[in-house]
């Protein structure tokens, strides 16, 4: 089997947002805006896992 000769470099893919640091959020802003992601992640996934429990419990 002959393999591709593609490349996985990706160091043309920039975020532009990221090049102008003045215009950056305080870092307590950062880190308040990670905080309520994360949050929100955790609050999803006991969703999910209290849906999986309640399938669980109906199947047996």
């Amino acid at each position: 089997m002959q393999r591709d000769k593609m490349s996985l470099d990706i160091f043309w893919l920039k975020d532009e947002s990221l090049e102008d640091s003045e215009n950056l959020p305080t870092p307590d802003v950062l880190a308040l805006e990670i905080s309520e992601d994360l949050e929100a992640a955790l609050e999803l996934f006991q969703s999910i896992t209290e849906n999986l429990e309640a399938k669980t419990e109906v199947d047996f």
